[in-house]
């Protein structure tokens, strides 16, 4: 059966569950071109995702243009911070961080960092300390409890940073010297964030607010965290989509393969850590299989994680033979989380083409209906493909057999990492 095929009333999608009771496909009636908002209204709908116009978007590539703007963005602050990230740990960039808060919640503004328990394990205590001296408030998403063992696997992933509710910050970037510079050697890695301002700015407020809801219990409302936010004529229509563990199909997984099903002529896919399951590698395929140019550019030999690498690395031969196009990047790790598809549609956060993403964390992507910013997008792919590595069909069909052992064992991992 075709999981993506395109008939007159629709495509056919791939079961999209990770722990259904009933399995069954998914029919979706009517057509899809991202050249047209009928994408956006779909995900609207599927996913919650309210859309908004006259959103500016700003986009970001590396520390050296990343962290000066957060920290501009933090100075600037007048009533209220909020900090998210899922990795805060140590190097020039971490005391800098922890300065701007301390500075702001000194001068009266509400300070509020949230770090997750694992992912932020390995910040300096010196740092929280200083915060919540200065009078920040500084909490742990989900800290191993003997009674949230269950949820131990499940973080937030999200990395987010919100200014008195009307700018926002959102990518793949964490707290650590890692991210400074400009990838400019394997100490350093390649990651692209963006700059908001407008409606969209309050999803994103909303996925921190989530969050800090359950960690605190705080519910944070009014106007210096809710703002009216107009739009500008020139601006952008975006969303921010949301995504949560739980039984069924998470949003995370419905907006790719949304975005798959919506593909007519270009598919650019970069992400950190793909080890995808069956059904992920099935749509890609197809989508491929349609005519559509699937290129999808991964971290090469510098990746943090090589067991995700090889987990990866055992689904490129049904792929390649299909003709998606793969690159693994090569000067440094690539940390980026974005997808650009047809000239028109982007979406970029915290997202990586895996389980864990898909299944396990708390993720948030913001969504970009313009041209423009699709352009570059579409420029920046490029340029990392111009330092990557191109696998072809007869090269990897001559892999040792060592190779293919390790990528069966990954394989296996791939529900958990």
């Amino acid at each position: 059966m075709s999981l993506l095929a395109s008939t007159q009333k629709g495509y056919k999608l791939p079961p999209i569950s990770h722990e259904r009771s009933v399995k069954r496909d998914y029919t979706l009636v009517g057509e899809f071109d991202p050249a047209s908002t009928d994408f956006i209204k779909a995900v609207e709908s599927i996913t919650g995702a309210p859309s908004s116009e006259g959103n500016q978007v700003q986009l970001l590539v590396n520390g050296d243009q990343i962290f000066p703007a957060m920290l501009e963005a933090m100075r600037s602050a007048t009533s209220t911070l909020n900090l998210l990230t899922f990795v805060y740990w140590t190097g020039s960039i971490a005391p800098q961080v922890a300065e701007a808060v301390c500075e702001r919640a000194k001068a009266g503004v509400r300070c509020n960092v949230l770090l997750d328990a694992l992912g932020a394990f390995r910040i300096e205590r010196k740092l929280i300390d200083d915060m919540r001296e200065c009078g920040a408030h500084v909490a742990w998403f989900r800290p191993p409890r003997w009674y949230t063992l269950h949820k131990l696997n499940n973080r937030t992933h999200r990395k987010i940073l919100v200014i008195d509710g009307r700018v926002g910050f959102t990518g793949g970037v964490g707290i650590a010297e890692e991210w400074t510079g400009n990838a400019q050697d394997p100490l350093h890695w390649r990651d692209t964030h963006i700059r908001l301002e407008g409606p969209v700015v309050r999803g994103l407020q909303g996925a921190f607010c989530e969050n800090w809801l359950e960690a605190t219990g705080e519910v944070l409302t009014g106007e210096t965290y809710l703002p009216t936010l107009e739009g500008t004529p020139d601006g952008m229509l975006a969303q921010v989509t949301r995504s949560s563990a739980g039984k069924g199909d998470t949003n995370a997984e419905t907006l790719f393969f949304l975005a798959m099903a919506a593909a007519k002529k270009r598919l650019w896919l970069t992400t950190a850590y793909f080890a995808p399951r069956g059904a992920l590698v099935e749509a890609l395929v197809e989508t491929a299989e349609r005519g559509v140019d699937v290129q999808i550019l991964v971290p090469g030999p510098h990746i943090d994680k090589e067991l995700v690498r090889k987990a990866g690395q055992a689904s490129y031969s049904k792929l390649l033979k299909k003709g998606v196009k793969i690159y693994e990047y090569q000067p440094t790790m690539l940390h980026a989380k974005t997808m650009v598809v047809d000239g028109i549609w982007s979406t970029i956060g915290s997202i990586n083409f895996d389980n864990r993403s898909f299944a396990l964390n708390d993720e948030a992507n913001v969504s970009i209906h313009d041209a423009r910013l699709a352009l570059q997008m579409e420029k920046q792919f490029e340029l990392d493909l111009a330092q990557s590595k191109k696998f072809t069909k007869r090269r990897w069909s001559q892999r040792g057999w060592w190779q293919k052992v390790q990528e069966r064992v990954s394989h296996l991992l791939t529900p958990q990492i």
